[in-house]
C-alpha cells in the first residue's frame, strides 16, 4: 500500500484530523471571507452567503489539502522528493508547498490546461518544481503521475483521495462555522474527485447536522452522480474537461462513502449553464471565478424554490480562469441560452440570393459568422451561418421565415458532431 492511501475506520473523516489540519495549515492559509452577496440574496429570495477560496494566494482552496499532506511528512518520506497529478488547481496547492517548505517536486497535468494554471504553478513553485505535460485529461496525468512515483520512490500527493488531503479541505467547513452568526439552511459544494465535499460535509455532519449538503457536478463530467446510482464507484471511459478544476473520470474511492452518505442532493449543471454564471459573476458582481468556482452558484436556480428564506453557504472554489477563454465562455453560454444558432444553408448560386436572405432577419438579430465558397458548375452551394438573437424565442419566427424562403437549410446547434466539425 502507498503511503498516501491510508485507510478511513468509518465512513467519515474524524473532526479532530481537521482541526489539526487547521493548525498545520495556518502558516500560509488565508481566512479568506464568507459573507452574504447581496444581488444573489435578493435574485433568489434568501440570505446567500459566498465562501472566497478564490481570495486564497494559490486563488483555490486546495492549498489546504496539499500543504496539510506535505507538512505532515517526514525528512525520510521526503527523501526522493514528491510527485502529484494535477488539472491545475492543487498543482498551484503543491507547487506553492514545494517552494515554502524547500522540496522538490514534479508535477504531471494534462495538455489542456490553460496557460494561466501553467503559467502561476511555475511562478508559485519556481526552481523546486518541474512540469511534466502529457495525455487528454486529469486521469492520464495521473496514471502517468503514478508510475513515475513508482519508479522513482517518491510520495505522491493524491489531489483528493487521501485522509490528511481531505482533513486539509475540511478546514473551509471549521471557518464557515466559526464566520457563520446563523445555522446554515444549505451549503453547496463543488464535487469532481471529492476530497473538498468529503472533508467539509464529515465536520458539517458532526458539529452543523441541520445543514443540507448540496453535491454540484457538471454534465459533462458527471462521475458522482454514475457512482451514486451504481451503489459504488464508477469510472467512466469519456468527460467534458471544460469544468477542468472538477473533470476527473473517477471519484476517489476514500472520498465516495463520504460524499453518498451525507449528501441532501445531488444537482448536475451543463456546461453551457456555468458559462452564464461566469459571465453574470464578473458583469453583476465583479468576481472572477473558473468553471469549477462558477458551478455551486449555477446550482442555486434549480433548488430556488426550496431555498426562499433560508440561509445557504456557498463555496466558491476556485478564481483560477484564463482570459484566453473568454471567447469560448460566451459562446458556451449564449448557446445555452438559446440566443446564439449555427445553421448549414444551401444557397442558390445567383445575383441577390444573399440579399434575399438578408431579409428574413429580425430587427435585432445579427449575423456573427457567414462562411461560403461559391463553385463552379454547381447550383446552390452551403454556407456556414452563426445568428445571435436578443431573445431565445425568436427562434420560431426565424425558423418559419427560412422554411418560407424554400431554402434548403439544416440547424446545427444540437447536431454535437457536425457542430464541433463546422464550428
Amino acid at each position: 500500500m502507498n503511503n498516501t492511501e491510508k485507510t478511513l475506520n468509518e465512513d467519515l473523516l474524524p473532526i479532530s484530523k481537521i482541526q489539526e489540519a487547521a493548525v498545520r495549515i495556518s502558516e500560509v492559509v488565508e481566512l479568506t471571507p464568507f459573507r452574504r452577496n447581496t444581488g444573489l440574496s435578493n435574485k433568489f429570495q434568501a440570505n446567500i452567503f459566498l465562501k472566497r477560496e478564490d481570495l486564497q494566494v494559490v486563488r483555490s482552496f486546495k492549498i489546504r489539502g496539499a500543504f496539510n499532506k506535505i507538512k505532515s511528512l517526514n525528512k525520510d518520506e521526503l527523501s526522493n522528493g514528491i510527485i502529484t497529478s494535477s488539472a491545475g488547481n492543487h498543482a498551484q496547492g503543491v507547487a506553492f508547498s514545494c517552494n515554502h517548505l524547500g522540496i522538490k517536486g514534479k508535477i504531471f497535468m494534462p495538455n489542456p490546461t490553460p496557460k494561466q494554471k501553467i503559467k502561476k504553478v511555475l511562478e508559485f513553485g519556481k526552481e523546486w518544481v518541474e512540469i511534466v505535460l502529457t495525455g487528454d485529461t486529469y486521469d492520464d496525468a495521473f496514471d502517468a503521475a503514478w508510475e513515475e512515483s513508482q519508479r522513482s520512490n517518491a510520495v505522491f500527493i493524491h489531489p483528493f483521495n487521501d485522509v490528511d488531503v481531505i482533513a486539509g479541505q475540511g478546514t473551509i467547513a471549521a471557518e464557515i462555522l466559526s464566520q457563520s452568526k446563523s445555522p446554515l439552511d444549505y451549503l453547496i459544494v463543488a464535487v469532481g474527485g471529492g476530497g473538498l465535499l468529503a472533508g467539509v460535509a464529515s465536520y458539517f455532519n458532526v458539529l452543523s447536522p441541520n445543514t443540507k449538503i448540496i453535491a454540484v457536478e457538471s454534465t459533462g463530467a458527471a462521475a458522482f452522480q454514475a457512482s451514486l446510482e451504481a451503489q459504488k464507484v464508477v469510472k467512466l471511459e469519456q468527460i467534458d474537461t471544460f469544468a477542468d478544476g472538477i473533470a476527473v473520470k473517477e471519484i476517489g474511492s476514500l472520498t465516495y462513502p463520504i460524499c453518498a452518505s451525507t449528501i441532501h442532493k445531488h444537482i448536475l449543471v451543463p456546461e453551457g449553464k456555468i458559462c452564464v454564471t461566469i459571465l453574470e459573476l464578473y458583469n453583476d458582481e465583479a468576481i472572477v471565478v473558473e468553471p469549477a468556482g462558477a458551478i455551486p452558484v449555477s446550482a442555486l436556480d434549480s433548488i430556488k424554490e426550496e431555498i426562499i428564506g433560508k440561509n445557504v453557504g456557498v463555496i466558491i472554489c476556485g478564481g483560477n480562469n484564463d482570459i484566453e477563454r473568454t471567447p469560448e465562455i460566451k459562446e458556451r453560454a449564449l448557446l445555452h441560452q438559446g440566443l446564439k444558432h449555427y445553421f448549414v444553408i444551401r444557397f442558390p448560386q445567383r445575383a441577390g440570393a444573399l440579399k434575399d436572405f438578408l431579409q428574413i432577419l429580425g430587427p435585432e438579430d445579427d449575423i456573427t459568422h457567414f462562411q461560403y465558397t461559391k463553385k463552379n458548375h454547381k447550383e446552390s452551394g452551403p454556407a456556414l451561418v452563426g445568428i445571435e438573437l436578443s431573445n431565445a424565442s425568436d427562434f420560431d419566427g426565424l425558423v418559419s421565415r427560412l422554411k418560407k424562403l424554400k431554402l434548403d437549410f439544416e440547424h446545427i446547434n444540437n447536431n454535437s458532431m457536425l457542430f464541433e466539425i463546422l464550428v
